[in-house]
């Protein structure tokens, strides 16, 4: 079975499966891509990589951006497609090799990064199309922050965020814990203990010279 084909029978209503509150969970997602690092301005055209059925999608639109989504996983593309609208660019094809026909504003890629065969060429393949930022998520007791920071500098990302994010995806919280978990995100050290156990940071990845 290929990484793909793993994913092809859950492509049927995907985001809301996956995710308990998934417009919450996405619209806070969709509001970091937007505000870390480099800021995203209405009209600039963002990459989806490993984009699933698109749900993140819906809410960078929202936010005026424009949206291209890639899976490696055909259902997976067909059912964004459909989510999402003829008018929106869906392409398939492997986060490794696929390159947009034009340069973006960012690239995101989501839940997705250990798909990398090689994460230091990974990032400069994404590199060579990403005009302001890459934006992905990494869990730090699975991949040591000084490792994938060093990757980002070779491949000319020399401007690093993180961002920690505590939206729970499997549970949806109560209101106000929610509000709290987001408020905890901006507290150093809070933050920093509760990574040592769960979640996982945002990384915004730029370039400060061209």
């Amino acid at each position: 079975m290929t990484r793909a084909s793993k994913y092809d029978a859950k492509a049927q209503r995907w985001t809301e499966r996956e995710y308990a509150d998934a417009r919450g969970y996405l619209a806070h997602r969709a509001r970091l891509v937007v505000e870390l690092g480099p800021r995203l301005e209405p009209g600039d055209r963002v990459l989806d990589l490993a984009c699933g059925d698109g749900g993140l999608g819906e809410h960078l639109r929202a936010r005026g951006l424009v949206y291209v989504g890639a899976d490696s996983s055909l259902p997976m593309v067909e059912a964004a497609r459909r989510r999402l609208g003829d008018g929106t660019e869906i392409l398939h094809g492997d986060l490794n090799e696929l390159a947009p026909a034009n340069p973006v504003a960012a690239t995101t890629c989501f839940r997705a990064i250990y798909y990398a065969r090689d994460r230091a060429a990974f990032f400069r393949h994404v590199a060579a199309f990403t005009e302001k930022k890459l934006v992905f998520d990494l869990n730090p007791r699975q991949y040591p922050l000084d490792a994938v920071r060093a990757d980002l500098g070779r491949a000319g990302f020399d401007r690093v965020e993180l961002r920690p994010f505590f939206a729970p995806q499997r549970v949806s919280p109560p209101a106000a814990l929610g509000a709290v978990l987001r408020v905890a995100e901006a507290v150093g050290p809070v933050a920093r203990l509760a990574l040592r156990f769960r979640f996982s940071y945002l990384v915004a990845a730029a370039r400060t010279r061209s």
